[in-house]
């Protein structure tokens, strides 16, 4: 058994049942509609949506609190005295909480934050991959286990496409012209992350249907990208069909084994309902 926990943010969307399999630990971030904040997972999804069509007014996220932290790590520490604390920390450029967790492990010898510079699905890709490096390697050493991090935080490629830039708007992330210049054309700008930042790239033009295949295209693409195993992301509102047309043509492509994974509050709350994704890893990891 290896001598380091994991631990990851709620908003890497890693489902409960799959890090209790895998031991690892998430901290909340959180949602505020209206009046109430909720931690992150506490509640379903649809409710997201259902805030947005009753207020047109998308829910506020927030990342989790040093407090929030401290909790965390001082129950791993008194479950597992004798072990290390590795947080994988959603990307610190889009929130505060690699920075509350560096807080909350001052005077905690045993806690150690790296940022993966992903977010939602991608972090919890490496989150994944790292747990299964430990489990393959319990002997190795957090240096090591680091430099593992680090190779796979460079080499995760992610990029998703939002069905509707409806909560884009509304977050103040793209104009009202480029909302109505969307809507008319039926454009769909693909969303990438670039050193930590969601960035937004190559326009796709026509139904969601298409454009899946098309971004599944483009991400094969990528120079030199393991096709063992690839992630699929979707948010409630994606039809069963568009994604039995992408799982078709990622198979098609020679992808081996096929991950699907839903989008959780905190990312729904800025891509909004019917979003798909992709997420893999460059050979080079």
């Amino acid at each position: 058994m290896s001598n380091i926990i994991l631990v990851a943010e709620t908003g890497s969307d890693i489902p409960k049942d799959i890090a209790e399999e895998m031991g690892i630990f998430l901290v909340p971030m959180h949602v505020t509609m209206g009046d109430s904040t909720y931690d992150d997972g506490s509640f379903p999804v649809e409710q997201i949506c259902e805030y947005y069509n009753n207020t047109n007014k998308i829910p506020k996220t927030s990342g989790s609190s040093p407090q929030d932290f401290t909790k965390v790590f001082d129950e791993i520490h008194r479950l597992y005295p004798d072990k290390q604390i590795l947080h994988l920390a959603y990307s610190a450029v889009t929130t505060c909480s690699y920075q509350s967790a560096l807080i909350a492990a001052e005077n905690r010898d045993y806690v150690t934050s790296f940022d993966t510079k992903n977010v939602s699905i991608g972090q919890a890709a490496v989150v994944i991959e790292t747990a299964r490096y430990l489990k393959e390697n319990p002997s190795v050493n957090i240096e090591e286990l680091l430099k593992e991090v680090r190779n796979l935080s460079e080499g995760c490629q992610m990029c998703f496409i939002p069905s509707e830039l409806e909560y884009l708007r509304a977050g103040g992330r793209v104009s009202n012209a480029v909302f109505i210049g969307g809507k008319i054309l039926k454009i769909h700008p693909s969303i990438e992350i670039e050193n930590g930042y969601l960035v937004a790239k190559k326009k796709y033009r026509g139904k969601m249907e298409s454009i899946v295949t098309k971004l599944i295209e483009d991400f094969d693409s990528i120079k030199n990208l393991n096709k063992k195993e690839v992630y699929l992301l979707w948010s409630i509102g994606l039809s069963e069909k568009i994604r039995r047309v992408a799982e078709d043509k990622v198979k098609q492509m020679g992808f081996e084994i096929i991950r699907w994974m839903q989008t959780g509050c905190v990312i729904t709350s800025h891509g909004g309902p019917g979003s798909f994704g992709i997420v893999g890893f460059s050979k080079e990891v």
